[in-house]
């Protein structure tokens, strides 16, 4: 028995370890005055992307919105992975603190304030059913798609359950691929309520016609109406529950 105890004690700790191991990820969002989302591209072109990567954070992908009400004009959307949440903390106090940095901004902002406000952040983890992250170029364009779900409360699990028994292979089946699944980490960000994922497609048309064939999948039919015999598993209405932005990557994007 104590031996038992002990196996068991040991499985307990190096599932720990590992877990500890695993690294988070950021989503930012930057909003950008009218006018100046070139200045701040150029600012993480020439600084700010060599400078998180000098400080301990690495740069995933760094995106636009291709449609002008999701701020084609104004918007920049970016992942970061971290070693950790305390890790995060200290990489953008140095970042933060770095005088190319400092001289960097000022320069950059000799015209006027580029940020309209302040960043949003949402830190994140993977799902269990999420692919290995790929960061890479795939050599022909595509676009995509930022999706995010929030759920009623206890509903997550079942919609990550309907993910992952039906849900990502009927994606595939009708030509979307996977780049990550997330979940938020922090309550007032979603935690427990919202998914966060994000969808490749060789262009906007090619994922609208690719849900519109996924909606009408019987496989797909039957697995919703399976799944939502207690009710839905976004809140409503509708718009509010899934949110969809097409983006196209920037030209400094690690992920193209």
């Amino acid at each position: 028995m104590k031996l038992l105890t002990t196996l068991a004690a040991a499985f307990v700790l190096s599932a720990f370890s590992r877990a500890a191991a695993d690294p988070i990820y950021e989503l930012r969002i930057y909003t950008c005055h009218d006018g100046k989302l070139d200045a701040l591209q150029k600012r993480f072109r020439d600084h700010t992307c060599k400078l998180f990567e000098k400080h301990g954070m690495k740069n995933i992908g760094y995106w636009v919105p291709v449609d002008q009400d999701n701020g084609s004009k104004t918007t920049l959307i970016y992942v970061l992975e971290h070693a950790s949440r305390e890790a995060a903390k200290e990489s953008f106090k140095a970042f933060g603190t770095d005088p190319e940095w400092q001289a960097a901004r000022k320069a950059s902002e000799e015209g006027g304030k580029i940020l309209a406000k302040a960043p949003e952040s949402i830190f994140m983890i993977p799902t269990n059913y999420s692919p290995a992250l790929k960061i890479e170029k795939s050599g022909k364009p595509r676009v995509f798609e930022m999706r995010t779900y929030t759920t009623p409360p206890n509903k997550l699990d079942a919609l990550h359950a309907r993910f992952r028994d039906h849900t990502m292979k009927l994606f595939s089946k009708h030509g979307m691929s996977h780049l990550a699944y997330w979940t938020p980490i922090d309550a007032d960000k979603g935690a427990g309520t919202k998914l966060i994922y994000i969808l490749a497609h060789d262009s906007k048309q090619a994922g609208l016609a690719s849900f519109g064939a996924f909606r009408a999948d019987p496989e797909w039919i039957q697995a919703k109406a399976a799944s939502e015999k207690d009710g839905s598993l976004t809140i409503e209405p509708h718009s509010e529950g899934v949110k969809s932005v097409y983006m196209k990557a920037v030209d400094f994007s690690p992920i193209q």
